[in-house]
C-alpha cells in the first residue's frame, strides 16, 4: 500500500512510477507536482496535482482529456482500456449495457466528439465512488452535450480530477468513511418530498408538511443513534440535539459551542443546500462518541426548521426563534391553501403560542459562538479545485414582492400606445435590476418570480406580480441599490401611467465573520494540508441570524456539477465532505477549555 513518507521519500522517476495511472496516460501531472514535496496529507498531494493541470498550457489540457477513452467505447469492446479505466467502465456497468444502451451512447460519443473534438469525460465511480448507474450515465451525457465547449472543456477536467482523487483513493487504502456516511445520510432524508414534486421526483420541503415532519423524525432518530444526550423538537420544529461537555453533565450554566443549518428545501431543489450543515456535526458527534471522548464544552447542533421562506413568507423561522425575532404576525399568515402557520403548528404537534417560541431565544452569555458548513452554492471553489473555503462575510439582502396593475384589455383591438402592460413594466424593470446590480461591485440582484394571474395569450397583460431579491456586501450599498430600483418601479409606472405596490419580506444585514473564529477556521484547514481560500458568501444563511446575538464564522464546502444550488443537480462528494468533517473536528481540537 502506498505512503505519503514512501511517496515523499522517492526519487522522481519512482515518485511518477508511483503514481502511475493516476492521470490517463500523463506522467507529465507527477512530474510537474513533484516539486511540491512533502505532501503533508493526500488531500494536499490530490491539490498540487489539480493545480499541476490548471497551471498547464490549455493545449496540454486537450491532451489530457484526449488521453481518456470513450464510455463503453471502441477501447472497451476490444479490452485494450488501462486496468484503472476497465475497473470504473465495469463498476459502473458498462460492460453490461443493453443493445439499446449501447447503441445509445454510442451515438452520443460521436455526437459530442463532432461537437466539441474530444471524448466525453465522466467520473463513472461518482460522487460516494460505489458507481453510477448506466441510466445516470446517459442522461449526464446527454445533458451535457447540450453545452456550451468552455463549459465543457473545464467540467471534463473537473471529473479527470475525480477520477484522479478515487485512484488516488485505491493507492492508498484510503475510504472516506465519515463523508460517505454524510453523503448516505442526506440521499436517505432526500426521500421525503412534498405531494406533487415527490411523484415528479423532485426534492422540495417545506415548512411543516408531512414531508418536513418525516424529515425531523428521522434527524431526530440519528442523532439517538449518534449518541447524542439530548434530542428534541422544539415549538418551531427545530431539531435541537445536545452532546454534553466533559464534567458538565446538565449543568444550567455550562457553556456551549452552537452549530447548525436548516433542512427546509427550495421548490425542485438540491439534497445538501442547509442540510449538509446539520449532518457533518453529526458524523462529528457519532465519532466522538464512538471513542467515549467529550468535548470541554457542549455541542449543540440545532437543524433549523425553515430558512428558505417557500411556503410562509417567513424566511429564516427557525433560526431567528433562537435569536428572539420570530415576528408574531407569522402565526396569521396563510399558505398558498389558505392554512395559518397557527394551524400547520397545531396540526405538527407544535404549541402554536408566543410563549412557547419567545422561549427558545438563547442566552448569548451561554454560548462559545456559532459556526455553521455549508455547501458554497456557486462555482469559486469548484473551478479552483478546492475542496473548502474559508467565509469572510454574508452578504446583506433584501427582498420584496410586488405587483404592478394595469389594465387587461384585447390584444388585436388595444393599439400598442394605448396599452397599459403590467407585464412589459416589470420586464423593463427587470432588465434595470440587471444593469444597476452589474454595475455595482460584489451586488446581485434578481426578479426570480414573474406571474400574470389569468393571463392568456390574446390579452394585454393587466396585472403582474413579481419578486425582487436585491444583495450586497455591505447594508449600505445594498440600501443603495434597493432605493435606485425602487425610485426605478416607480418612474416606469409613472411613464405607463401603471399603479404598483411593493412589499418588503426581508431586510437582512451583512454579517462579517467574526475575526477569532475565522482564523479558528483558516487554521482548521491549513491542519489538513490544504491552502486557505477565503470568500464572501452571497447567499444568505442562518449564520446571519445567528451573527445578531454571538460571533459566527462559516466554512463552506465545494459543490459538483460546477457548484449550482437550488437545482436538483446541486451535488458534493464523499471525499470533499470527508474534509470537511476532519476541519470541523481540527476546528472543535483546537478550541481552549471554555
Amino acid at each position: 500500500m502506498l505512503t505519503l513518507d514512501i511517496l515523499n521519500g522517492a526519487p522522481l522517476a519512482d515518485f511518477v512510477a508511483l503514481l502511475d495511472g493516476t492521470y490517463e496516460h500523463s506522467p507529465w501531472v507527477a512530474q510537474a507536482a513533484a516539486a511540491q514535496r512533502p505532501f503533508a496529507s493526500l488531500a494536499g498531494l490530490k491539490h498540487a496535482l489539480a493545480a499541476a493541470v490548471r497551471q498547464a498550457p490549455r493545449a496540454q489540457q486537450l491532451a489530457l482529456i484526449r488521453a481518456h477513452p470513450e464510455l463503453a467505447g471502441k477501447a472497451m469492446v476490444s479490452q485494450s482500456l488501462t486496468a484503472e479505466s476497465s475497473h470504473e467502465q465495469k463498476t459502473s456497468g458498462l460492460t453490461d449495457c443493453s443493445p439499446e444502451e449501447f447503441a445509445r451512447i454510442q451515438q452520443l460519443n460521436a455526437d459530442y466528439n463532432a461537437k466539441f473534438g474530444w471524448p466525453f469525460i465522466l467520473a463513472v465511480r461518482g460522487p460516494r465512488g460505489q458507481g453510477l448507474g448506466r441510466s445516470e450515465i446517459i442522461a449526464t451525457f446527454a445533458r451535457r452535450l447540450a453545452g456550451h465547449a468552455d463549459f465543457e472543456f473545464a467540467e471534463a477536467l473537473r471529473n479527470i480530477h475525480r477520477i484522479a482523487e478515487i485512484r488516488l483513493n485505491d493507492k492508498f487504502g484510503a475510504t472516506p468513511t465519515r463523508g460517505q456516511q454524510v453523503w448516505d445520510w442526506a440521499e436517505a432524508l432526500a426521500v421525503h418530498s412534498d405531494p406533487g414534486f415527490q411523484e415528479a421526483g423532485q426534492l422540495t420541503v417545506t415548512y411543516l408538511t408531512a414531508a418536513h415532519q418525516a424529515c425531523a423524525a428521522q434527524l431526530q432518530a440519528w442523532m439517538h443513534e449518534c449518541g447524542f444526550d439530548e434530542v428534541g423538537i422544539d415549538a418551531v420544529g427545530n431539531v435541537v440535539g445536545l452532546y454534553h461537555g466533559s464534567d458538565q453533565g446538565r449543568d444550567l450554566q455550562a457553556r456551549r459551542l452552537l452549530t447548525g443549518s436548516h433542512y427546509d428545501t427550495v421548490r425542485n431543489g438540491g439534497k445538501y443546500d442547509g442540510r449538509l450543515g446539520i449532518l457533518v456535526p453529526m458524523a462529528l458527534v457519532a465519532e466522538l462518541h464512538a471513542q467515549g471522548r467529550r468535548l470541554p464544552f457542549g455541542f449543540e447542533v440545532v437543524g433549523f426548521a425553515e430558512e428558505e421562506g417557500q411556503r410562509y413568507r417567513a424566511t429564516f423561522l427557525g433560526s431567528g426563534a433562537l435569536t428572539g425575532h420570530f415576528d408574531p404576525a407569522w402565526l396569521d399568515q396563510q399558505d398558498e391553501a389558505g392554512i395559518a402557520m397557527r394551524d400547520a403548528m397545531r396540526a405538527a404537534g407544535l404549541p402554536a403560542t408566543l410563549p412557547a417560541i419567545q422561549a427558545l431565544q438563547r442566552d448569548p452569555a451561554r454560548y462559545l459562538g456559532f459556526v455553521e458548513v455549508h455547501i458554497e452554492q456557486g462555482p469559486v471553489l469548484n473551478e479552483l479545485d478546492l475542496p473548502l473555503g474559508v467565509v469572510t462575510s454574508i452578504n446583506g439582502s433584501l427582498r420584496y414582492l410586488g405587483e404592478v396593475i394595469g389594465t387587461a384589455s384585447h390584444a388585436g383591438t388595444t393599439p400598442m400606445d394605448r396599452r397599459r402592460d403590467a407585464a412589459c413594466a416589470v420586464a423593463e424593470l427587470a432588465l434595470f435590476v440587471e444593469r444597476r446590480a452589474a454595475a455595482t461591485p460584489d451586488a446581485v440582484g434578481t426578479v426570480g418570480l414573474l406571474n400574470v394571474p389569468a393571463g392568456s395569450i390574446n390579452v394585454v397583460p393587466g396585472r403582474c406580480q413579481f419578486s425582487l431579491d436585491l444583495r450586497a456586501t455591505t447594508n449600505a450599498v445594498r440600501d443603495e441599490l434597493g432605493a435606485a430600483v425602487r425610485a426605478e418601479l416607480a418612474a416606469i409606472c409613472g411613464r405607463r401611467s401603471l399603479a404598483c405596490r411593493l412589499e418588503e419580506t426581508l431586510a437582512a444585514a451583512a454579517a462579517p465573520s467574526d475575526p477569532v473564529w475565522l482564523q479558528r477556521w483558516e487554521a482548521a484547514v491549513q491542519r489538513l494540508g490544504l491552502p486557505v481560500f477565503r470568500l464572501p458568501s452571497g447567499a444568505g444563511h442562518d449564520a446571519m441570524k445567528l451573527h445578531e446575538l454571538m460571533p459566527q464564522a462559516m466554512l463552506f464546502l465545494r459543490g459538483g456539477n460546477a457548484g449550482i444550488s437550488h437545482n436538483p443537480l446541486e451535488t458534493i462528494t464523499a471525499d470533499d465532505a470527508e474534509l470537511c468533517v476532519a476541519a470541523f473536528l481540527n476546528l472543535l481540537e483546537g478550541l481552549a477549555p471554555a
